[in-house]
């Protein structure tokens, strides 16, 4: 489905009459018309602002399933970091947190380590095909209702116009000349703009450090410099972008807005103006009903530009698909309404496919198909990446090694001839309860462990402990008599087994001889 400007629908029962071409731009001095005419001068360049785009309120059920979404949304974001999981002593309780310092994320039940970060990618994959699959099936309704930009935006919204009032007066006040009254109203909404930005900041912040700790060192002022500057860059990104860039987010810099016409196709169901039932457009006379309208050639849009009004993107739906549009659907609301106050049939703009509108158009319908080659991969991909993380989640171990060899030297000749090597190694003790471990060395003949801690005892195994959920460092040597060991480079592999419970867990390496 390409995103451009419409044109009215070859197969339309009804002729649309074209609109009389655009009066050409004033002259600019000099011969310009504008930074894209010829006759330039040169050096001289001219740009058109963007018009500021003032929504209005609408009502409906769009509206309704909106302010839900917004509300759910919220609520989940500004509770979750006070959700409490008990994990045992000495461990976060947090349910949901990103320890930084101590390098774990937890999520309820699941704990991340930072080797495991190959479940942040899986859960990144399911994300992004869970957004194709949405725009694929419903165009882009996670910009419209999900989107952390379009949430904030909207409840920035809804706090202008109950301070400055609806779309009219909020045109008249910036207008207008600057009064104590319009000081006093632009203070009081940047400030209600401020309040929502500091609490959206800092609920960021707590989910990385312990909630009701972190609100109590912020409330003593003894909360660290790096907790403050991240609250503060988060206060500012959401008071500028959600109370100053706004749309101009959604239409310039997000980047979706082009991906998405590579998503779209004949059967997702999207914002469409009915232009073969719309046009010709004019203005409603009073008590003219419908046949009489459509007796003289006139469409059922009246041309009230209600729907461009409540807009939060300034978007003419009646113009065709276009990427600005965000697919909130509040022009449907505002459309269904006029419709139904003037007499007219509704859904003159509705969620459609581009197929049904073909057959809407020549008097049929046309069926609904969700299942599609795009809809049944992006479906496949995502359940394949959730069941791979799910078998890594039950499967993966509670204990891990890492081997690490000396290269400088490669290898040591002792006095008695024997042949030894030097291993840093790391034990990874994913459990909340201390350990022992057993360590040996397979691929050796005769081969004696010993390690640089006083005390413990070497031999063919070394028996290491590793506090609970830590990481377990130790310098290891690995000795083989003289001739035992061949000439170069042999595989072995380094095994620890858990004392408690048998598991085993294994690392490669090698071991050097001249």
């Amino acid at each position: 489905m390409s995103l451009t400007t419409h044109t009215p629908n070859p197969v339309s029962p009804r002729a649309v009459t074209p609109a009389p071409p655009a009066h050409p731009a004033p002259a600019r001095p000099g011969g310009s018309r504008g930074s894209d005419a010829g006759g330039e001068e040169p050096g001289r360049h001219w740009y058109v602002n963007r018009p500021k785009v003032y929504p209005a309120d609408v009502r409906g059920v769009f509206r309704r399933l909106k302010w839900a979404v917004l509300g759910l949304l919220l609520a989940v974001y500004y509770v979750t970091p006070w959700l409490r999981w008990d994990r045992g002593p000495g461990i976060p309780d947090q349910a949901v947190l990103v320890d930084m310092v101590g390098r774990r994320a937890y999520f309820f039940t699941i704990e991340i380590w930072p080797q495991e970060v190959y479940f942040l990618t899986g859960l990144l994959i399911i994300g992004a095909f869970a957004i194709f699959l949405a725009t694929t099936l419903f165009g882009r309704v996670w910009c419209g209702y999900a989107c952390p930009q379009t949430v904030w935006t909207d409840l920035y919204m809804w706090v202008e116009r109950r301070i400055e009032g609806n779309r009219s007066e909020r045109i008249r006040l910036d207008k207008a000349p600057w009064t104590a009254a319009k000081a006093l109203k632009k203070v009081a909404k940047h400030a209600a703009w401020l309040a929502i930005a500091l609490v959206t900041g800092g609920a960021w912040i707590f989910y990385f450090n312990d909630a009701p700790t972190l609100l109590h060192e912020i409330v003593t002022a003894e909360v660290s410099w790096r907790v403050v500057a991240f609250a503060g860059l988060f206060t500012a990104t959401t008071y500028f972008f959600a109370g100053w860039a706004r749309e101009q987010i959604c239409i310039y810099v997000c980047p979706w807005r082009s991906y998405q016409s590579a998503m779209l196709d004949e059967d997702s169901f999207v914002v469409t103006y009915e232009d073969w039932r719309g046009e010709n457009r004019h203005p409603l006379h009073k008590s003219q009903t419908a046949e009489e309208r459509r007796a003289q050639g006139w469409g059922d849009c009246i041309d009230c530009k209600l729907c461009v009004h409540v807009c939060p993107t300034g978007t003419d739906i009646r113009k065709g698909q276009q990427i600005s549009c965000i697919g909130c659907g509040l022009c449907v609301d505002a459309c269904n309404e006029v419709m139904r106050q003037v007499g007219l049939p509704g859904n003159l703009i509705r969620f459609d496919t581009q197929t049904n509108q073909v057959a809407r158009a020549r008097g049929d319908a046309a069926p609904v198909r969700i299942l599609r080659p795009r809809t049944i991969i992006y479906s496949l991909i995502m359940v394949t990446v959730a069941g791979l993380m799910v078998i890594a989640l039950a499967l993966r171990p509670s204990v891990e090694v890492n081997v690490l060899r000396d290269r400088a030297p490669l290898y040591v000749v002792m006095s008695t001839g024997d042949v030894q090597n030097a291993y840093t190694l790391k034990i990874l003790n994913k459990t909340h309860q201390p350990r022992e471990y057993r360590l040996t060395v397979e691929g050796l003949e005769a081969a004696e462990l010993s390690a640089a801690v006083p005390g413990m005892q070497g031999g063919a195994a070394l028996i290491a402990p590793a506090d609970a959920d830590s990481v377990a460092t130790y310098r290891v040597f690995v000795r083989v008599p003289p001739g035992t060991a061949a000439s170069g480079s042999t595989d072995v592999t380094f095994a620890v087994e858990d004392l408690a419970t048998g598991e085993v867990g294994s690392h490669p390496s090698v071991f050097m001889a001249p």
